[in-house]
């Protein structure tokens, strides 16, 4: 058998970095899991969507309130253009009138004054100095003053109209704002989401063990009568339905786009956003509430629900969530309008 030469034993040095980086190694590992990021708590996750949420939907009630504007808006101007075009078409029949009459009277050799109008720099002044001489009276100077009168109410209307587009234009501007606003939130509240297991994304989604109920089965068989009766029954029908922004219905609503459907339904135009609905009927106590009445929260008064009995109310929650029954109690309430 020939000779075996016996491993040399470490040296210190290598025993000393071997010592060294297992016991980093070590340090790392403990480091890591202390300053591993904790599972969420998902309290504080729910508070973040639910504040995210209601920033959203502050600011879509201003979207609301600013499409509304747009709207009216964009009817008045398209009066206004259509009122411009038909003085317009006016002034231009009334040059054509006095064209006929100047050119007849030039060939007969006998130029009324008055046609002498048509071409002043001052057909004011020419006017005033020529009723001196009864030639205002004269046919020729009546239409005259008819075109005058005319052309003021055109530039009237064209200056009327400018101002109407640039308001439009500025609310087109304000409104895009908003929505991307909106939409930057909504985004961050989904992204919040995102991040959680489907279980812990159903317990933030859920209201804290509330009733929350979606059956589109149920029915209104309360005390109210008339129209009351009838807001809140179509209230009912709406329940599961997803909750849109900006939408009035009839496959998805807002806050507000639910109530003024509800009460619209029953025979009642109420306004657009639910700020303006606040001062669309008769303030009630929270002790007086009835089925049918508008429940008001937040101290903006940016989300609206129609009261059902009960504590409760039916509303169109958020973004994600779908029309259901909830109590009052839930948000913070200001207080409640009789339509």
């Amino acid at each position: 058998m020939g000779n075996r030469r016996k491993p040399a034993p470490p040296s210190r040095a290598r025993i000393a970095l071997v010592t060294t980086a297992a016991a980093g190694s070590a340090l790392l590992s403990t480091a890591g899991s202390a300053n591993a990021a904790p599972k969420p708590d998902l309290a504080t996750v729910k508070a973040q969507v639910e504040d995210l949420n209601e920033q959203a939907e502050a600011s879509i009630e201003k979207y609301n309130k600013f499409k509304e504007t747009q709207q009216r808006l964009q009817k008045e101007a398209a009066q206004l253009q259509d009122q411009v075009a038909a003085a317009q078409e006016k002034m231009s029949d009334l040059r054509v009138r006095l064209s006929a009459v100047a050119a007849d009277q030039y060939r007969t050799g006998n130029v009324d004054p008055t046609i002498a109008l048509m071409f002043s720099s001052d057909p004011d002044s020419y006017l005033k100095r020529a009723s001196d001489q009864d030639v205002a009276a004269s046919s020729q100077a009546d239409l005259l003053r008819m075109l005058l009168d005319q052309q003021r109410r055109l530039d009237q209307r064209r200056a009327e109209a400018t101002a109407v587009l640039g308001r439009l234009d500025e609310t087109d501007k304000v409104l895009a704002a908003e929505k991307k606003f909106v939409q930057g939130k909504l985004s961050e509240a989904t992204k919040v989401l995102d991040g959680l297991s489907a279980a812990d994304r159903a317990k933030v989604n859920s209201q804290d063990g509330r009733s929350s109920r979606t059956s589109t089965r149920e029915t209104y068989n309360g005390p109210a009568t008339g129209r009351a009766a009838a807001a809140v029954q179509f209230a009912y029908a709406q329940l599961g339905k997803p909750y849109v922004w900006g939408a009035t219905g009839p496959g998805s609503y807002d806050c507000s786009g639910l109530t003024g459907a509800a009460w619209r339904a029953a025979g009642v135009s109420l306004p657009r956003v639910s700020q303006d609905q606040w001062n669309a009927g008769q303030h009630v106590s929270k002790a007086n509430l009835q089925p049918g009445d508008l429940v008001f929260f937040y101290s903006d008064l940016h989300h609206v629900g129609i009261y059902i009995g009960g504590g409760k109310m039916i509303h169109a929650p958020r973004t994600g969530k779908n029309v259901e029954i909830l109590p009052i109690e839930y948000m913070p309430y200001v207080g409640a309008v009789r339509p």
